[in-house]
Parts: structure tokens; C-alpha cells; sequence
């Protein structure tokens, strides 16, 4: 242990990894309640394409760019759910595909030799000091802006219909849930990589409700979850050179969540009433 957090990098992993994980398990639990879990499969593949752009252009830092586009992404998409006759999973298909097609055209027509890979599948360890210190500052952001609109989330998150009764603006909460979800995915992108993001956001969230029915228990437990993962698979792509960090982390994302599915099982069977 004391070894591994000797390298610089890996301290820089674990750091951003954390706030990371502890972001993605927050918005993760509204998501999958307000049935919006896809959404961050959706908006990270935007950010492909807009990472794309980046590199193509030779961008030192492909946040500067993704940030804004995913941003904007994640608010048309907010309003084209809420405005139109189009459902919420059509909408996200028709952004997800378009925009992971715009991504790989551009890299493919420009000619240059983009590392495609490491934008699909991730590469923490590879990141930069600047992208380093922008990683931590939008996840401190996130989750302090979480904190302080938590009885606003957790009343639209359960009762849209209500909140707006009592005079919550539920509009402008749901803007804030879906630009945070789209800071979160653009951060996380950079670890898990476009196809595994989603998976960050939406296992934690799942595990702790097959155990957990009050909702902040759900987020608690959620983030307990989300942050032993991605601690574990840092560790273990460490200690396995040749094992990618962001499958490790979504693999024990699924080991706990069957553990976790195993464990309500049985109790289930342990608490049920015999018949008479």
C-alpha cells in the first residue's frame, strides 16, 4: 500500500478517483429513480465526439471543449424530454449515436494518429497535472452544489408533481441535476472512458437499493460502494500492470452489486411468513 502511494500518479488516481466516485454514486441515485439512468451513457458518448474535436484541433486540454458541449448537450436534452413528443430514451439514442458518429468521422477524415482507445476505454493514470487539478476542482463543485440542494433533489427526485405544487421550480432543478450529471461525465470520462462510464453512474445506486430503501441511506451506502471500486480496481490494475483500470472498477462494481443482490435474496427468505 505505502509503496503503490509512493508514485505520484497513483495519488493523483486515488484523488480524483474518489471525488469521482463519490459524484458519480450522488447524481447516480436521482438518475435511476427519476428513470433517467441512461442519460449518462448518452451524454459521455457527446463527449467522445467533442474529445475528438479536441484532438483533431490539438487542444493541450480536451475539457476546455467537452465541458461546454456536453453542458449544452445534457440541457437540450433536458428540454427536449420535457417539450416534446419525443420519450427520454429515443431522445437519448438519437444524441448518443449521432454524436459517437461525428467523433470517430472527424478522427478518421483528419488523418492523425488519435488514440481513440483510451478515449473509449479510459486512462487515468495518463492524465495531466492541469487535467488533474480541473478533475478535482468541477468534483468538489458537484458535490457541494449537491449538498446544497439536497431537499430540492430529493423532493423532485420523488414527487415532481408535489414539488412544483408547493412552489418548488422543478425546471431549474432538473436544468441542475442534468449540468451536474454532464460535469460528472466529462470528469469520469477520462477514467472509465466513453462505454464505461455509465456503468459508474448507474451500479452503485442499483447495489444499494437491493439492501437500502431510505433515501439517504441509498446515497450513503451508494458512495461507500462506488468509492471501495474504484479504490479496488485502482489497486489491482496496479498490481496487474496489464489489467485497464476502468474494466477492473466495473468489474467489482458488478461483484458487489451480485453480492449485494445475493445477500437480499436471503434475507428475503430468512424474513418471510410461513404459510398457515
Amino acid at each position: 500500500m505505502l509503496d503503490i502511494l509512493s508514485y505520484p500518479f497513483m495519488v493523483n488516481a486515488l484523488i480524483v478517483g474518489v471525488l469521482i466516485a463519490v459524484c458519480c454514486a450522488l447524481l447516480g441515485v436521482v438518475l435511476v429513480l427519476k428513470r433517467y439512468s441512461m442519460i449518462g451513457d448518452g451524454l459521455s458518448h457527446v463527449g467522445f465526439g467533442a474529445l475528438s474535436i479536441a484532438a483533431v484541433l490539438n487542444l493541450s486540454s480536451p475539457i476546455y471543449l467537452s465541458l461546454p458541449v456536453v453542458m449544452l448537450a445534457a440541457f437540450f436534452l433536458l428540454r427536449i424530454t420535457e417539450n416534446s413528443k419525443i420519450n427520454a430514451d429515443a431522445a437519448i439514442a438519437v444524441i448518443s449515436s449521432s454524436a459517437l458518429a461525428i467523433g470517430v468521422f472527424i478522427a478518421s477524415i483528419n488523418g492523425t494518429n488519435i488514440n481513440l482507445q483510451q478515449y473509449m476505454f479510459g486512462s487515468i493514470l495518463s492524465v495531466g497535472e492541469s487535467d488533474i487539478v480541473i478533475s478535482v476542482i468541477l468534483s468538489i463543485f458537484v458535490i457541494a452544489m449537491y449538498l446544497l440542494f439536497y431537499n430540492k433533489i430529493f423532493a423532485i427526485t420523488f414527487d415532481e408533481s408535489f414539488a412544483k405544487a408547493t412552489g418548488i421550480r422543478t425546471k431549474l432543478y432538473n436544468t441542475v441535476i442534468s449540468l451536474l450529471t454532464a460535469i460528472t461525465i466529462v470528469v469520469g470520462m477520462r477514467m472509465l472512458g466513453t462505454l464505461l462510464i455509465s456503468a459508474m453512474i448507474i451500479f452503485p445506486a442499483l447495489t444499494s437499493m437491493r439492501l437500502c430503501k431510505r433515501f439517504l441511506t441509498v446515497i450513503i451506502t451508494s458512495v461507500v460502494v462506488s468509492v471501495f471500486c474504484v479504490v479496488s480496481g485502482l489497486f489491482t490494475s496496479f498490481t496487474f500492470a496489464d489489467i485497464p483500470v476502468g474494466a477492473t472498477i466495473v468489474i467489482f462494481n458488478l461483484a458487489v452489486f451480485l453480492l449485494f443482490l445475493l445477500v437480499s435474496a436471503i434475507r428475503k427468505l430468512l424474513t418471510r411468513k410461513p404459510k398457515e
